[in-house]
């Protein structure tokens, strides 16, 4: 499965990814919502740039994939926490994400940056900025 993921270029994600000190894409909100339970270890993870949206300019592979559901505040904080030497959140990023109810935290490995292409996303609802596509080779 491919997966398309909207990088927030203010907190620095696309440096970060493609030198190696972020290696963790977290995702969470108060109810079941894409990606959750949604992406699997050897998936692939297309990233847009939110400056300029639809272009592709990065590609990773999901290597691990953890779903957390149900979690009061504080243990959602003290799991955001303890990923966080992957994660790299800015305060803002942190804000955002840590007391969510579900969280999910992927892991990914051999981000690599790719000739940049336009990603039509017409047809697909934008979620906690992600997109599932199946197959994106099918989609540009």
């Amino acid at each position: 499965m491919d997966h398309v993921c909207k990088l927030d270029m203010k907190s620095d994600e696309y440096n970060k990814l493609t030198k190696g000190s972020k290696t963790m894409i977290i995702r969470g909100a108060n109810r079941k919502i894409i990606p959750f339970e949604r992406v699997f270890s050897g998936d692939t993870i297309y990233f847009i740039d939110d400056n300029y949206y639809g272009k592709v300019i990065l590609k990773a592979n999901v290597l691990d994939v953890l779903n957390f559901s149900e979690m009061i505040r504080e243990e959602s904080k003290i799991l955001v926490n303890k990923y966080q030497y992957k994660l790299q959140l800015t305060t803002h990023q942190y804000n955002k994400w840590a007391g969510k109810k579900y969280i999910v935290l992927i892991e990914v490995n051999n981000v690599e940056i790719i000739e940049s292409f336009s990603f039509d996303n017409r047809g697909y609802r934008l979620v906690n900025k992600w997109i599932l596509v199946g197959n994106i080779k099918c989609k540009k």
